[in-house]
């Protein structure tokens, strides 16, 4: 298994410098920065060529994290706006290869936040399926595997447990559309976190870990032993990311909905400890290292 984090733990507003969050994700111990991936349509070559250079330098691998905004759903009624959300992600798989990254994850069959006012699901699961056919078909013709992520029911009306993810998948039909697991949503939603895990199998192609109250792994009372067992028995090699949010304020602090301090008022020595800390715990857990 590979451990990243996603650069978001580090600031209060979405977008950072990626070269800065790749050093920080590095000197913390992982293998992986996940980084926003609606930012890279804004970066220019030279960016992107600077963001590439640091990572290799660093020994680090790129994920790419989206929540597709409204104007750019591929699920939505207005044929214009689902034209544009296709666009939107052909054009970050092209930025992406520039950076040699080739996972994308994220809620990216809809928008997020979703705001609830479509509720025929039906009929959003049906163009959703179609949307992401046609990401698909680019994705497997660019070598990047599309991982959707599993919400709870506060985020999305579509994806919210495991066997959804699963149904949804093989509606698509595509090789480089896989599954991604989070186990703060999973554990709103799951009857037996190691048991989706084990459901999910060889679809499974991305895990986010960071504990029910979306504070770090170890902090709180989800069952990493287990978890990590279970990702084990299906032989999972991929990438797992913390997705940690402890500040509140913010565009992070309000989308994400963290209304107090969850890191007891650490500074920022005080954070890049705490996340350290937590990756010893985890890889302990999931490979006993």
């Amino acid at each position: 298994m590979k451990f990243g984090t996603l650069y978001a733990y580090w600031v209060s507003n979405w977008g950072a410098d990626y070269c800065e969050m790749a050093r920080k994700a590095k000197k913390a111990g992982f293998d992986v920065i996940e980084i926003g991936g609606g930012d890279l349509v804004n970066m220019s070559d030279a960016q992107l060529a600077e963001l590439r250079t640091v990572t290799k330098e660093l020994g680090l691998e790129i994920s790419a994290n989206l929540g597709p905004p409204r104007d750019k759903d591929v699920s939505s009624a207005d044929p214009a706006i689902r034209e544009a959300g296709v666009q939107f992600l052909v054009d970050i798989m092209h930025q992406m290869v520039k950076i040699d990254c080739n996972t994308l994850i994220g809620a990216l069959y809809n928008c997020w936040p979703y705001d609830f006012k479509d509720l025929d699901k039906d009929a959003l699961w049906d163009r959703a399926v179609k949307g992401m056919q046609e990401v698909g078909d680019e994705a497997d013709r660019l070598g990047i595997t599309i991982c959707l992520e599993i919400l709870n029911r506060f985020e999305t009306i579509l994806l919210t447990d495991c066997e959804e993810g699963i149904r949804f998948c093989k509606d698509v039909g595509r090789n480089s559309v896989k599954l991604l697991l989070d186990t703060f949503h999973m554990n709103i939603e799951e009857d037996d976190l190691p048991g989706a895990i084990r459901k999910a199998g060889n679809l499974l192609a991305h895990v986010h870990v960071g504990e029910g109250n979306r504070k770090l792994p170890g902090m709180g009372h989800l069952p990493w032993a287990e978890i990590g067992q279970a990702l084990r028995d299906i032989g999972y090699d991929k990438m797992v990311v913390m997705e940690p949010f402890m500040k509140s304020g913010g565009t992070v602090g309000s989308d994400i909905k963290v209304w107090r301090d969850l890191s007891g008022g650490a500074d920022e020595a005080g954070m890049d400890k705490m996340i350290a800390d937590s990756l010893v715990f985890l890889k302990k857990q999931f490979v006993g290292a």
